[in-house]
């Protein structure tokens, strides 16, 4: 058996374990830049194998909700330096997760009330914006313009940049958010993609826009500092299904294998109630594939630990328990109780919720100190 809690070695970047925690949205950055808060949030989680930071607008346009750290401004690369030195004190690895959400989003928070940008002009999903009375809200998504190809052409260009800023920023890489219905899915996507150029209609047309951003990437900072997630089955923010599912991510499989990066992440939305992911397409994805393979599906230990064994997968990603327990790793290497996390804190807010859970060892610490106290008292 191969241990979670072994080194591995991510295309020449040794990660102390194999235990991934997942890019998870927390809006907790005011004006959109990361401040210490966020900084201590990720020095807190550093014991993980590999952090996938939460997604990192590559520009405002991209942006779909508030309070998200983004990756094109100078303040905001001064603000991840933070996060990205506090990481690695801790010997801990960072990859920038680089977004853009495309149609998922308001014009409450576009330049200059702009329309969202996306393959086609189809309303989908729910933004973070202002509502009517400026205060921050959940509001239906403004519908989108389609992309023109020159455009397609420049959004390539802000993955790259995204890509040199989060190195500059100190990240070890970048994850590229192909997935969960946001703009880079939105061109997969042969349900909505209804474009006539070269960015829609066959296989190979749709998947264009990502596989040129992750080139323009690799071009700037290095295959082996590049990885993907992607959401075969995906249906969240009103993503349709379409019947070539299975072809269009096994000819990614086969694409992707060809460009040397140090991984790519799927992820399972059964958790969220959307469709899920089937076990069997995992496998067949996996044969497909070769390269370092991530897998985030609401896993505990022992499912985690028999994908890694039987081969399906390399490395496995944990989400919300990693809200709850800083010290996760720790408490799945030596079967400790788990922190209950808190969904009502998950987004937006102050350090309830964020920063404020203690350690195992640190709530056993304090355990013993009341219990002190009251047999003296």
């Amino acid at each position: 058996m191969t241990s979670l809690f072994e080194p591995f070695d991510l295309a020449g970047t040794r990660l102390n374990n194999r235990i991934v925690m997942a890019p998870m949205t927390r809006a907790r950055a005011k004006g959109d830049i990361p401040d210490e808060m966020g900084a201590l949030y990720y020095r807190q989680r550093a014991s993980a194998g590999l952090i996938i930071s939460e997604g990192s607008p590559i520009s405002r346009e991209g942006q779909g909700y508030l309070f998200n750290p983004g990756i094109y401004g100078p303040d905001q690369i001064a603000g991840w330096k933070k996060a990205t030195q506090a990481v690695h004190e801790r010997g801990g690895v960072i990859f920038c997760q680089t977004w853009h959400v495309g149609r998922v989003s308001h014009t409450s928070i576009q330049l200059n009330g702009a329309a969202p940008i996306s393959s086609s002009a189809k309303q989908g999903g729910m933004a973070f914006g202002y509502n009517e009375d400026g205060q921050p809200d959940m509001l239906a998504a403004t519908t989108p313009r389609a992309a023109t190809t020159e455009e397609c052409r420049r959004l390539v260009d802000d993955f790259a940049q995204a890509a040199l800023n989060a190195r500059n920023a100190g990240f070890d890489g970048v994850e590229l958010h192909g997935a969960n219905g946001y703009l880079l899915e939105q061109f997969i996507n042969a349900g909505l993609n209804d474009r006539t150029d070269d960015y829609g209609g066959s296989r190979e047309n749709r998947c264009r826009l990502l596989l040129e951003a992750i080139d323009a990437s690799i071009a700037l900072i290095g295959a082996h500092r590049v990885g993907v997630r992607l959401t075969p089955y995906g249906t969240l923010f009103d993503m349709p299904s379409y019947d070539d599912i299975e072809g269009t991510y096994l000819y990614l499989a086969a694409e992707l294998s060809k460009r040397g990066l140090a991984y790519v992440h799927l992820m399972d939305q059964g958790a969220q109630g959307q469709d899920g992911l089937p076990r069997e397409f995992l496998r067949q994805f996996r044969d497909a594939y070769r390269g370092t393979l991530l897998f985030a599906g609401n896993l505990d230990k022992a499912e985690a630990q028999k994908l890694v064994d039987e081969g399906v997968i390399d490395l496995p990603v944990f989400g919300r328990h990693f809200t709850s327990n800083p010290d996760l790793v720790e408490r799945l290497q030596h079967d400790w109780p788990l922190a209950e996390f808190d969904p009502d804190t998950f987004y937006g807010g102050d350090a309830r919720g964020y920063v404020d859970f203690p350690t195992y060892e640190e709530e056993q610490a304090r355990l013993a100190r009341e219990k002190m106290i009251e047999e003296k008292s």
